[in-house]
């Protein structure tokens, strides 16, 4: 497991959250709902820190103030994607691989309207770096690439210039040699939340 910060200066992984969508289809600021006793967006950052992430950012848009009051006592930085409204996430990306701290290893790609984002999957994927050292890992159930998944340093700067008429999956794609896919055995990392009805079936309840 990744000790924080206290960790040696090496296969140090960080997290940037793609928190700037515009929520059109759930009709509602959907990083803000309520996720059990905390918000969607507050729970995936609390899963990343459980696991022991040496840093996180969390990428901004439409809502900005209302994500940075609900992460106010999470030791997250949060950004603010200036061309949120194009609703490119290659954009918010972009802004947060720059805003990482140069001397990580490896960044983790985390959605933020993924709160079903599972602990042990993610510890995992950060074993699995640091044993084999893969450029790229991703999480994979049922043979669909899922989230949070992997990129080693070395190709932040390909991805911060990747064309806008490309995809992350065309990105994904094109580095098909260098991915090491994990399996993992929960439908979690392929969740997010688009619609009420998604968000209404699968919202925990309050205990």
């Amino acid at each position: 497991m990744i000790q924080g910060n206290s960790q040696p200066a090496y296969n140090r992984v960080g997290a940037v959250v793609m928190a700037a969508g515009l929520s059109k289809r759930m009709g509602k600021p959907k990083m803000v709902l309520p996720w059990g006793k905390q918000t969607v967006i507050e729970k995936v950052v609390s899963t990343l820190l459980s696991a022991e992430v040496s840093e996180i950012v969390v990428v901004t848009g439409a809502i900005h103030d209302e994500i940075k009051s609900a992460l106010s006592r999470q030791p997250a930085q949060i950004v603010f994607n200036p061309n949120y409204a194009d609703n490119i996430m290659l954009n918010s990306l972009r802004v947060g691989l720059t805003a990482l701290n140069p001397n990580l290893d490896a960044a983790l790609i985390a959605l933020g309207d993924n709160p079903q984002i599972e602990q042990r999957i993610v510890e995992e994927i950060i074993i699995e770096y640091k044993n084999l050292q893969a450029r790229i890992i991703v999480p994979s159930y049922a043979l669909r690439r899922g989230h949070p998944w992997l990129v080693e340093k070395s190709l932040w700067q390909t991805l911060i210039d990747w064309d806008n008429q490309l995809t992350l999956r065309d990105f994904l794609n094109q580095h098909s040699q260098e991915i090491h896919y994990l399996n993992v055995d929960t439908p979690s990392i392929v969740m997010d939340l688009d619609t009420p009805d998604e968000y209404e079936s699968q919202r925990p309840d309050i205990k």
